[in-house]
């Protein structure tokens, strides 16, 4: 069913913890939705990101913020996930060349349809997602013909498709420069001292700085004309 008109649009945002994901949280929030948040405990090396996920969610005040469990590490297949170096001090040129070993096989995928599942229960027709098809690392699914993909499948397969309550996925940051993404997030009052991008960072959560995701995110504050808080928490040089 519809949400009634005097409540706010419920929207389900897949919060990893990461720059991207907090910053379509703040998005969803700034046009008026009521966000229900998602991260996944999925067998990932560390839990850094779900720890900043956490402390976002309680930030921002989202109004139900649900870790869900999948052993993707059974699978293995990515450094994410299996015990494969994480690759580090590559140019962009290098992350250009292939799909990097920190794809993680049909991940997106399964969170999108863990979200799906919780939008149905939620009685939600909006489901918000941090995608980025240009400051990546080349995953197949971040990209637009994905989204547009999934969003189709979504109203096939579910009961609230079939009854006319359509499913929209939201990947408001899919052709925004890593730049562009920070920008709005600050001007947003995004606090991104709370989020963690690294692949491999230590217990403390203090970042690597040589990873692909390090890297994009240095380039990212910089051509921002910014410090990243991140840094600065760690006594990191920006």
């Amino acid at each position: 069913m519809p949400a009634s008109p005097s409540l706010p649009p419920k929207a389900v945002v897949l919060l990893s913890g990461g720059l991207d994901s907090t910053t379509v949280l703040a998005l969803a929030q700034q046009r008026g939705f009521a966000a229900y948040a998602l991260s996944f405990r999925y067998g990932q090396r560390h839990s850094v990101e779900l720890a900043s996920a956490q402390r976002i969610a309680q930030a921002m005040q989202v109004k139900q913020h649900v870790i869900a469990d999948i052993n993707l590490r059974a699978f293995g297949g990515s450094a994410l996930t299996a015990d494969i170096d994480v690759p580090k001090g590559r140019d962009t040129a290098a992350m250009e060349t292939s799909i990097p070993v920190t794809y993680v096989p049909a991940r997106n995928t399964i969170f999108l349809s863990f979200a799906l599942g919780w939008a149905e229960v939620l009685e939600a027709q909006h489901i918000f997602l941090g995608v980025n098809a240009l400051d990546y690392s080349g995953y197949p699914d971040c990209r637009p013909e994905f989204i547009t993909a999934f969003e189709n499948m979504a109203n096939l397969a579910t009961k609230a498709g079939v009854e006319g309550h359509k499913l929209h996925i939201h990947a408001p940051l899919i052709q925004m420069s890593k730049a562009d993404i920070i920008r709005k997030g600050l001007e947003l009052g995004v606090d991104y001292s709370l989020t963690s991008s690294c692949y491999d960072p230590d217990e403390h959560g203090k970042p690597c700085g040589q990873c692909d995701s390090c890297l994009l995110r240095a380039k990212g504050f910089l051509e921002a004309g910014t410090v990243d808080p991140l840094l600065t928490r760690f006594g990191m040089p920006a």
